[in-house]
C-alpha cells in the first residue's frame, strides 16, 4: 500500500490516517451500496496472551435496495461461529477472503428501506499482518503490552466503509489494569466478580465511524480543556508538551471551523507496527516514532482535523474523498503558518504541491475508481484536494474563504457533503460564480507551467511593464500574482490569466528589475523545482516498495533537471546504503553534502551517514572526522546533534540506524 512521504523533513513522514484504509478489493470497483448499517452493539473479550479476541454483534441496518445477500467486510483472522436473524434463524455465511468480506444469504429477502437486524458471534486469533484487510499492514492487533483494534482493520463486520456513518454501544473486556481508549460516553464496570477483568463500554450516539479501540498501558496526562494523552511509560516525559501542542491545535482548528463535534480529545500512542497515524471521533492516535523530544506538531495536527474533517463532515461517494482528506491536510497547513509563519507556510503548499501533481492522471472528481491504496489516490485525495482548498483561499480572499469552511463545517456537522456542497456555499460567500476554478481542478488533470515576457517603459510617474504569460491550458482561468522587484520596494500585481495567452500592463512607481510569477505559491503549477521534487517522492515511494532499481531511475530523472539537488543525491545515497554498496553510498553522500544544499538538513545527516559507513568499514578515525563535522553543522533537524555526539563516543556497529530518512 501507498503512504505519503514528506519532502519536508529528512524524516518521511508517514501520514496515513484511517481514512485511507479503505476496501481492498480485487479490480477495485465503485459500487452502489446496497444496505446502510444503522447501530451496532458490540460486546467484545480481549485475551492479550493468547492475541484472541471473542465478539458477539447484533447489527441493525437498512436495506438501500432490493436485496437476498447481506455483504459485510470482516478481518480474515476471524470467522463467524454463527449467524442469526431477527427472529432467531440460523443463516448460512459464505467467507471470501479475497476482499476480506462475509456473505449472509437472506432467504426471505429483504425490500428497499426495510430495516431488520443480525446477530453474529465470531472469534479469532489477531497476531499478525497475515490476514489483514491490507496486505503486510497490522491494522487489528490483540497482544499483553498493546492491543489496537482500528475501524479501518475490519474487526467488526463493517459495511460502506468511510462513507456509512452509524451510532454503536461497545463493551470491551479486558484484563485488569489495562487502560482502554474508545469513542463515545465511557464507562468502567469495575473489576468483574470472577477477578482479573474489567469491562469498559462506549456509547456513541451520534452517527460517524467509532469502532477504534486501544488498551494497554499508559501514562496518562490531562489538560483544563478534557484534551488527554495516552503515552507509554517509557515516553511519559513527552506527556505535558504533547498536550499543550494538543491543546493548542484543538482550539487553532476551533476558531477556524466552530466547536468540535465532542470537546474530548484523546491522543493515544499506538505502536509502530501499524499505520504511523490515526483518527476516531474523539480519538488522534500517534504511532510511537512520531511521537519525539520534538513534537511532531504537524502529524498531530492532521489527525487532530479530521475531528472536523471525517468525524462531522464525511464524505458522500468515494469520489468525495478529497473533501475530508484534503481538509485535514490544508488545516495541517494552516496551522504550519499560525506555527512557523510564512516561510514554514511556504514550504508546506510546496510539499502539497509536490503530492498534487506526482500521480495526476485522473481527474479529482472521479478519484473513486482508483484503487484506493494506490499512490495515485493518496496524491489526488490528500495532497491535490488541500491544494484546491488552499487555491480557493487565493481567489475567494482569506474573508471569504474563512466564511465558506465555518459555514461548511456547521451546514454539515454530522453529515455526508459532496464537492457541489462546497461549491455552493463557497459561490454564496464569494457572490459570483466559480464554475471555471472548480470545473479545472476537479474534472481536469494536469497543471500550467508559466513562461513571462515583458518590457519596460518610462512614464510619466514611473515605469509600465507590458507582458504575456503564456502556457499550455487552454481553458485555464485563474487570477495569478505577480510581484515586481524594483530599485526601490517590491510591488505585488494581480492579474487574471485565461487561456494560453493572457496580457498585461501595469505599472510601478520605480525601476523594474525582475519579475516573479506566482511568488507565493497560491497557484499548483509545474516548474523545474517541482519536476525535481516529483521524480524524488517517485523513487521514495518505489524504494518504500522494495523496488531499488526503479527508485534510482526516478532519482536520475531528478537529476537531469538539477544536477546538484542534494536531496536526489542523498536518496540515491540510501539505495545503494540498503544494498550495502558502501563505496556508491559514500559517492553520493559526498555529492549531496556538496551541491546545492536544498534541503538543509542533508549535510548535517550527510556526514552522519558517512561517518556510519567508516564506521562499518573499519575506518574509526575518519568516522569521527564526519561527526564532528556534523556538529559544526549546528543542524539539530530530527535529533541529528544528539545522533552525532552518540557516535562520536560509541562507534556505529548495527545495519539499522535512527537516520529518519530510513525509517
Amino acid at each position: 500500500m501507498h503512504v505519503r512521504r514528506s519532502l519536508r523533513l529528512p524524516a518521511i513522514t508517514l501520514c496515513l490516517s484511517f481514512f485511507l484504509l479503505s476496501t481492498v478489493v480485487a479490480g477495485f470497483a465503485v459500487e452502489k451500496p446496497r444496505i446502510r448499517v444503522d447501530d451496532y452493539e458490540i460486546n467484545a473479550e480481549l485475551f492479550p496472551t493468547t492475541h484472541k479476541l471473542t465478539a458477539h454483534a447484533v447489527i441493525r441496518f437498512t436495506a438501500l435496495d432490493d436485496i437476498n445477500v447481506a455483504v459485510f467486510e470482516l478481518h480474515n483472522g476471524l470467522r463467524p461461529t454463527r449467524v442469526v436473524d431477527a427472529a432467531g434463524h440460523a443463516l448460512s455465511v459464505e467467507r471470501v477472503t479475497q476482499d476480506s468480506s462475509v456473505r449472509i444469504a437472506l432467504p426471505g429477502g429483504l425490500s428497499k428501506n426495510v430495516s431488520t437486524s443480525l446477530t453474529f458471534d465470531y472469534e479469532g486469533v489477531l497476531a499478525s499482518a497475515d490476514d489483514s484487510p491490507v496486505e503486510g499492514l497490522k491494522l487489528a492487533y490483540i497482544g499483553p503490552e498493546t492491543s489496537y483494534l482500528l475501524y479501518a482493520g475490519r474487526w467488526f463486520p463493517l459495511a460502506g466503509y468511510g462513507v456509512n456513518r452509524f451510532t454503536s454501544t461497545i463493551n470491551v473486556t479486558v484484563p485488569a489494569g489495562m487502560k482502554v481508549i474508545g469513542s463515545g460516553r465511557v464507562q468502567s464496570s469495575g473489576t468483574h466478580p470472577s477477578g482479573g477483568k474489567v469491562t469498559y463500554t462506549f456509547n456513541s450516539r451520534k452517527p460517524s465511524f467509532p469502532g477504534t479501540i486501544i488498551a494497554g498501558k499508559f501514562e496518562e496526562k490531562t489538560t483544563g480543556s478534557n484534551v488527554h494523552v495516552f503515552l507509554k511509560p517509557n515516553h511519559k516525559q513527552l506527556a505535558a508538551a504533547y498536550a499543550e501542542t494538543a491543546e493548542k491545535e484543538f482550539v487553532y482548528f476551533s476558531s477556524l471551523y466552530g466547536q468540535p463535534p465532542s470537546p474530548l480529545l484523546y491522543v493515544v500512542e499506538l505502536p509502530d507496527d501499524t499505520v504511523p497515524s490515526a483518527w476516531a471521533p474523539e480519538i488522534a492516535a500517534i504511532a510511537s516514532r512520531g511521537v519525539t523530544e520534538k513534537t511532531n506538531y504537524r502529524l498531530l495536527a492532521n489527525a487532530i482535523a479530521h475531528q472536523w474533517w471525517g468525524v462531522s463532515v464525511s464524505p458522500a461517494t468515494r469520489d468525495d474523498y478529497w473533501l475530508q482528506e484534503g481538509a485535514a491536510r490544508y488545516s495541517e497547513v494552516r496551522y504550519v503558518e499560525n506555527a512557523a509563519g510564512s516561510a514554514g507556510f511556504e514550504e508546506a503548499t510546496k510539499d502539497m504541491s509536490v503530492g498534487a501533481l506526482a500521480y495526476d492522471t485522473i481527474p479529482l472528481s472521479s478519484a473513486g475508481k482508483l484503487d484506493p491504496f494506490s499512490s495515485e489516490f493518496q496524491s489526488l485525495t490528500t495532497d491535490k484536494g488541500g491544494m484546491i482548498f488552499h487555491m480557493l483561499r487565493w481567489v475567494v480572499g482569506d474573508p471569504a474563504f474563512n466564511k465558506t469552511m465555518l459555514e461548511f463545517a456547521a451546514k454539515f456537522a454530522g453529515k455526508p457533503a459532496s464537492a457541489r456542497d462546497l461549491r455552493a456555499v463557497a459561490e454564496a460567500n464569494h457572490q459570483e460564480p466559480l464554475t471555471a476554478f472548480f470545473t479545472q481542478w476537479l474534472d481536469g488533470t494536469g497543471a500550467p507551467e508559466f513562461h513571462d515576457k515583458y518590457s519596460v517603459y518610462r512614464v510619466a510617474k514611473g515605469f509600465r511593464v507590458v507582458g504575456e504569460i503564456s502556457q499550455d491550458l487552454d481553458l485555464f482561468k485563474m487570477p495569478l500574482q505577480l510581484r515586481i522587484d524594483t530599485d526601490g520596494k517590491s510591488e505585488l500585481q494581480r492579474i487574471d490569466v485565461v487561456g494560453t495567452h493572457s496580457p498585461y500592463a501595469v505599472e510601478t512607481f520605480g525601476k523594474p528589475r525582475r519579475i516573479i510569477l506566482d511568488p507565493n505559491s497560491w497557484v499548483l503549477k509545474m516548474s523545474p523545482d517541482i519536476k525535481v521534487r516529483i521524480a524524488i517522492l517517485r523513487g521514495q515511494q518505489l524504494m518504500a516498495q522494495g523496488d531499488f532499481n526503479e527508485a534510482l531511475k526516478e532519482f536520475q530523472k531528478s537529476l537531469d533537471s538539477n544536477k546538484n539537488s542534494s536531496l536526489a543525491h542523498y536518496r540515491i545515497a540510501e539505495v545503494f546504503l540498503l544494498q550495502k554498496n558502501y563505496q556508491a553510498a559514500a559517492n553520493a553522500y559526498r555529492e549531496a553534502i556538496s551541491g546545492d544544499g536544498e534541503p538543509r538538513w542533508t549535510e548535517v545527516w550527510g556526514h552522519i551517514q558517512l561517518g556510519k559507513i567508516f564506521d562499518l568499514t573499519g575506518q574509526r578515525d575518519r568516522a569521527v572526522a564526519e561527526y564532528r563535522q556534523a556538529l559544526q553543522t549546528n543542524d539539530n533537524t530530527q535529533g541529528a546533534q544528539e545522533e552525532a555526539r552518540k557516535y562520536l563516543s560509541t562507534p556505529y556497529s548495527k545495519d539499522t540506524s535512527k537516520d529518519p530518512s530510513t525509517t
